[in-house]
C-alpha cells in the first residue's frame, strides 16, 4: 500500500492466530502480505497475537490504551486539562466528536470521564492500530467500560461535521503539528506518527467545519507555545507545561 504521503507498507503475519486478520486488512489496503518478516527495513504493518504494531525505521508504535489506565483512576481524572477544556457547567459530560483522533488517547482519558465520543480517523493504517486498540481494551474487564463509550468511524471527519448540525456539545481538534518536546521518546513516538499522518495542510478547512458542526464549543489541542490554528484567537484556553487547549465557544443553547 502507498500512503497519502508515499510510505509503502507491507502487512506481515507474525503467528497463525493473526494471519485471517492479517490477510484481510492487506486487501483492504491493497498491499503486500508476508507471513515472512521483512528484513530489509520496509515499513509493516505487525499483526500478532497480543495487537497490531506499525514498525518504521527501526522504531514502532501500537495503540494501547491499557497504559493510561492509572491515569484515569480516582479524582485526578476530573482536573485533567482536556477533560476541563470539553465540560460545561450545564453540560459535564458532552457528546464529543474527535475529528482528529490518531490513536484515541484523548478521546479515551474523555470516554473515561463519562462522555459518548465519536472518533474519526481517515488514514487507512491509523484506524487499523486505533480500532485494534479499541478491540482490545473491550476485552479487559478493567478498560470495556470505558472503550464502550468510544466508537471510531473510518473516514474524513471534515463531511461528517458539515452535517452534525448540533449533534455534539463539543468537537475536539488535535491536528499534527511539529513537535518541539525535549523528550527523546516523544520525539521519536511523533515522528513515527507522522510517518504516517503529516502536519494539517488546511487548518482553516478543518476548523471551518467544526464551527459548522455547531457543538457547543470546539476545542483544539496545540503546543503549549504554539500559534492559534487558522489564525483565529479563542475565546478562552487552558495551559499546561506541554500542551495549551483553545476553546472556541459556538452556541450557548
Amino acid at each position: 500500500m502507498i500512503a497519502e504521503n508515499g510510505l509503502t507498507v507491507t502487512v506481515y503475519a507474525a503467528d497463525e492466530i493473526s494471519a485471517g486478520r492479517a490477510a484481510e486488512a492487506a486487501g483492504i489496503l491493497g498491499a503486500p502480505f508476508t507471513r515472512a518478516e521483512p528484513d530489509d527495513g520496509t515499513p509493516v504493518l505487525r499483526f500478532a497475537a497480543d495487537g497490531v504494531t506499525f514498525v518504521c525505521g527501526g522504531m514502532e508504535i501500537k495503540g494501547d490504551f491499557s497504559r493510561l489506565a492509572r491515569r484515569v483512576r480516582g479524582a485526578n481524572l476530573r482536573e485533567e486539562l482536556l477533560v476541563r477544556a470539553v465540560r460545561s457547567k450545564d453540560i459535564p459530560r458532552p457528546r464529543v466528536l474527535d475529528a482528529t483522533a490518531g490513536l484515541g488517547e484523548d478521546s479515551f482519558l474523555l470516554a473515561a470521564y463519562g462522555c459518548e465520543v465519536t472518533l474519526y480517523e481517515r488514514d487507512d493504517v491509523m484506524f487499523i492500530l486505533l480500532e485494534d486498540a479499541l478491540m482490545r481494551a473491550l476485552r479487559d474487564p478493567g478498560l470495556c467500560t470505558i472503550a464502550a463509550r468510544m466508537k471510531a468511524v473510518h473516514g474524513d471527519s471534515i463531511p461528517a461535521m458539515r452535517n452534525a448540525d448540533g449533534a455534539y456539545g463539543a468537537v475536539l481538534l488535535d491536528p499534527m503539528f511539529p513537535q518541539r518536546e525535549k523528550s527523546a521518546l516523544v520525539k521519536k513516538k511523533l515522528q513515527l506518527i507522522q510517518q504516517l499522518e503529516p502536519p494539517c495542510t488546511d487548518e482553516a478547512e478543518l476548523l471551518c467545519a467544526a464551527v459548522a458542526a455547531r457543538p457547543r464549543k470546539v476545542v483544539i489541542k496545540r503546543p503549549a507555545k504554539g500559534p492559534f490554528l487558522a489564525g483565529r484567537k479563542p475565546d478562552h484556553s487552558i495551559s499546561g507545561k506541554a500542551v495549551r487547549y483553545d476553546c472556541v465557544n459556538v452556541r450557548s443553547d
